[in-house]
Parts: C-alpha cells; sequence; structure tokens
C-alpha cells in the first residue's frame, strides 16, 4: 500500500509525564469537556476530578484498582485490560473475573476497549504506580528488604512492553500519566523521561505513544510541553506537530481533534477558561451539554 492510501489514524496515544502536582490530572481531566473518560485509577488520584463541573464529571467513569506492596493488582487487570477484550472488574478489589465477587453477586464494570468509539478516552493513572505494581508482581513472597536481582529487572521490562506494545496498537484513545525521572541517552547525554519500568527502559517509552508531554509549575503557572525542541533535557514531541507550549489554551483536545477553524479553538480556549473559573470559585459553569457515559460508550457498540 502506498502511503498516499494510508488513512489518517483516527485515535490517539498521548502520554502526560512530569513531578508531582503540576497540573497532569487536571490536564487531563479537562478532556472530559469533549470526550468520555474511562479513568483507570491505581494511585487514588480521582480526588483532583472532584474540582471539574457537575457535567463534566457525568462524562468519567472511575475504574478503581486498590494496588498496594502486598496486592498488586494494578499490573494484573491492566494486562487484561489494555488487550481490548470484554472484561468484568469487580469494584471492591479491582480484579478481572473476581470469584468472590462473582460468588457474592456484587458490583462489576464490564467493558471491551476494542469497542469504544473516538468519542472516548481512556486514561491510565499512573505508569508509575503500574511499574511499582509489577515488581510487587514479581516479587511476591519474598521479604520486604529483597532487592531485584538480574531476572528480576528483565522481566520487569517484559510486563512493561507487553503493557506498552498494546498501548501502541491499540484501535481506542488513551492518555498515560507517569511521572519523571533522569535516565542516561545512548550518545550520553541525561533527559528527563518518563517512568515505564527500569530506568533503560523507560528511555524509549515516548516511542509507544503520538504525542508526549511534559509537565512543570515553573513562575507559579502549569505549564505544558509537546514540542521536540522545548528543551535539551526533555523527552517530548507531537506526531503531528501539536506544540501546547506555544497554544493559549494549552488543552489537551488538540491532540484528539485537529482545530477546523477558529470555533475548534475557542472551544479550547473555553474548556480551560471554565475548569479555571471553577477550581478558584468551586461554581460550575452553566451551558455544558450533559452526558452519561455508559450510554455513549453504549451507543457506540454493534447492533
Amino acid at each position: 500500500m502506498k502511503l498516499t492510501q494510508k488513512a489518517v489514524s483516527s485515535v490517539h496515544r498521548v502520554l502526560i509525564y512530569g513531578p508531582p502536582k503540576t497540573g497532569k490530572t487536571q490536564l487531563a481531566g479537562a478532556l472530559a469537556e469533549f470526550k468520555n473518560l474511562i479513568w483507570i485509577d491505581m494511585e487514588n488520584g480521582y480526588t483532583t476530578l472532584l474540582k471539574l463541573p457537575e457535567e463534566w464529571k457525568e462524562r468519567i467513569e472511575i475504574i478503581s484498582l486498590p494496588d498496594t506492596r502486598s496486592y498488586p493488582i494494578a499490573i494484573e487487570t491492566c494486562l487484561k485490560l489494555i488487550k481490548g477484550g470484554p472484561v468484568d472488574i469487580c469494584e471492591e478489589h479491582g480484579k478481572v473475573g473476581c470469584p468472590v465477587c462473582k460468588k457474592a453477586n456484587a458490583p462489576t464494570t464490564s467493558l471491551e476497549l476494542s469497542k469504544l468509539g473516538e468519542d472516548t478516552v481512556v486514561v491510565f493513572d499512573s505508569l508509575t504506580q503500574l511499574t511499582a505494581s509489577a515488581i510487587a508482581h514479581i516479587t511476591k513472597g519474598q521479604p520486604d528488604d529483597y532487592k531485584l536481582d538480574y531476572s528480576d529487572w528483565g522481566n520487569l521490562g517484559k510486563l512493561m512492553e507487553i503493557f506498552l506494545s498494546h498501548v501502541q496498537q491499540a484501535p481506542f484513545n488513551i492518555v498515560c500519566i507517569s511521572h519523571e525521572t533522569e535516565a542516561e541517552l545512548e550518545d550520553g547525554k541525561v533527559k528527563l523521561v518518563p517512568v515505564a519500568g527500569t530506568r533503560a527502559f523507560s528511555r524509549n517509552t515516548a516511542k509507544y505513544f503520538d504525542h508526549v508531554v511534559y509537565a512543570e509549575v515553573k513562575n507559579k503557572k502549569h505549564n505544558f510541553y509537546s514540542s521536540t525542541t522545548s528543551a535539551a533535557n526533555l523527552n517530548t514531541g507531537s506526531r503531528t506537530g501539536i506544540v501546547l507550549e506555544s497554544s493559549p489554551s494549552q488543552a489537551l483536545i488538540q491532540m484528539f481533534r485537529q482545530p477546523s477553524g477558529p470555533s475548534e479553538n475557542s472551544k479550547a480556549t473555553d474548556a480551560l477558561t471554565k475548569l479555571s473559573t471553577t477550581i478558584t470559585t468551586g461554581t460550575a459553569p452553566q451551558g455544558v451539554k450533559v452526558g452519561s457515559i455508559m450510554d455513549r460508550i453504549n451507543a457506540n457498540k454493534p447492533k
């Protein structure tokens, strides 16, 4: 097939990373102005989303994974979920096909990510916790002071590669959130890269995504960078050339829908303005369309 015959992808995979408390969750959450969100919460970070307008919150489905060192459920559930097939996740344990909850007829959430439409984005929060979960899974049964050996680090890389390879080929929209770490590249330069497995694996994480965004707080302002030339020490970039640092709105929606004119840019700007007003005043803005996430997801399922 010639390049001229290839269709432009209608789905996008975005990675947002940076230090804690730099607006990563807020940036992804603002997508709820335009999209339905399925939020895979591994860090109990949904409280940040409570600042959003009520109409936006109606479009966010939270899947809580109570991941701990002694109960590393995140890596198990996410590996099953990311493959796109039908799964039932129990609300109490965050486990796929939980026999305990099935027997008790306890509440579960049914998902089939491969059937999602373009109006939905799946958010994994975060790759940092997913890495910790994978380590806990690999070292299960070992004492708390156990140090990973060479084969353990290799197994960690395999688990993260399985997850991210499915992210790379996913037929649905994805946002992954992570923190930062320093890594020495092959040319000897040190860069800030997203945490995803070992330090060596983390330096190549960007290849699995269409857009890589760095978040920081500078001069009392949240700043987001997506250009490959943002800074020499940052691992950032956008395959479609979206430059968040030069946009007055800095809205992530640009990466999921190319602006077609002034009206689209205005929508993006309005989204951030409404979110800022809500956070400052605690009052939800008027005039935002109401929608149920599950209704909109079900509307996209085959008849």
